[in-house]
């Protein structure tokens, strides 16, 4: 499965023929993948082909030693040494002498930016590949070559009269249908809450507050603030060396460290917080608007009648009257991909065709009678 996602990501920037989802859902799978992929290689090739930390040597230490060992083990800053006057009383934000038993705040959390921002990538097309397998290429099926404005009349009159047999003969049967849809766009919103929770673990609780702290920095005094992107990811950073003597007494060397790379995280994930808390409210309202539906028919008809805009209007109103939520939603999907004309068309043809068998169906015009067996 895992090897079938990442072949899948090649193709999330194409431009899909056939809509099978709506404008929410591509930007968790389109806009979110995209993003996170590219965050990913931009932070991969600055790590991992270009100079991601400089430290600060002794003569006698060879500079490749102690950049590798600084990398491999972390560096850290005192929290203490924050509220500092920087060229007064430290170097850098954070960067101070340390006292034995002082708190110190280890990063390590930049060695796997990379990979973290990839697997996020991996985690919001889940929901898109589910529904893919879900949906199975249904609608791209039914659509034939309806998309097409310019159809000649045999041929529109040919495919018309298969897809409105098929509504008919298979109306009241596309509840599992919508319901997987719906089931991928909970799993959107819980995976946006979810990853937002995941990074705050990553970067030790600072995520949570990080966007909110950024906006209030731009309002204190700038001799008194403190930068909540130095503190989370630091520039200037603390190593201690161990080594030993020319005696065999172990000697220690601390050394001061530039992580040019953290200017490249701390705008990523800036970027990262409004971008995620935009998702989840969007994702919020989404599940609000599928939860009017499902409850109170009308809107459904509102949904339709304004992604098909041409079809009459009583019409649309007696096809729904036979229709479940399942067979909205096939509705719904297919306005969206098809001609409008050709769209109207099939609602007159479908209406026609129901309303000849009309005694085999009952409105419905509540919530019982969408989810009632047969």
């Amino acid at each position: 499965m895992v090897f079938d996602l990442l072949s899948s990501l090649r193709g999330i920037a194409k431009l899909d023929q056939v809509r099978i989802d709506n404008n929410a859902f591509r930007l968790h799978y389109k806009a979110t993948v995209i993003l996170l992929v590219a965050s990913s290689i931009l932070v991969t090739g600055r790590q991992y082909f270009g100079d991601p930390i400089d430290c600060i040597q002794r003569d006698d230490i060879p500079q490749n030693v102690m950049d590798t060992f600084c990398w491999i083990h972390s560096t850290f800053t005192l929290p203490n040494a924050l509220g500092k006057q920087v060229g007064v009383d430290v170097v850098a934000p954070g960067v101070d002498n340390y006292k034995p038993g002082e708190k110190r705040v280890y990063h390590r959390y930049y060695q796997w930016v990379c990979f973290v921002l990839f697997f996020q990538a991996i985690f919001f097309y889940i929901p898109r590949y589910l529904w893919k397998i879900w949906e199975g290429g249904r609608l791209r099926s039914l659509v034939l070559s309806l998309r097409n404005p310019v159809l000649g009349s045999d041929e529109r009159s040919e495919q018309i009269a298969l897809l409105t047999h098929y509504l008919k003969t298979n109306m009241r049967y596309h509840d599992s249908y919508f319901a997987c849809f719906v089931f991928c766009e909970i799993l959107n919103f819980i995976n946006v809450i979810f990853q937002m929770y995941i990074v705050d673990a990553f970067l030790g609780g600072a995520f949570s507050t990080y966007g909110l702290e950024v906006l209030k920095y731009s309002e204190m005094d700038p001799e008194t603030r403190v930068d909540p992107m130095v503190k989370v990811f630091p520039r200037v950073t603390k190593c201690t060396f161990h080594r030993y003597g020319s005696s065999g007494d172990v000697q220690r060397h601390d050394s001061l460290c530039i992580l040019p790379l953290n200017i490249i995280n701390e705008k990523i994930y800036i970027f990262l917080w409004f971008w995620f808390v935009i998702l989840a409210v969007v994702s919020a309202w989404v599940i609000i608007e599928r939860m009017l539906i499902i409850c109170f028919p009308h809107f459904r008809y509102l949904y339709l009648r304004s992604a098909a805009r041409l079809a009459n209007r009583n019409h649309l109103t007696d096809v729904l009257d036979h229709a479940r939520i399942g067979d909205w939603f096939i509705l719904h999907l297919l306005a969206k991909n098809l001609d409008s004309l050709h769209f109207r068309e099939l609602i007159k043809e479908l209406r026609s065709s129901l309303s000849e068998e009309g005694e085999k169906f009952k409105p419905r015009n509540s919530i019982e009678t969408d989810f009632t067996s047969k």
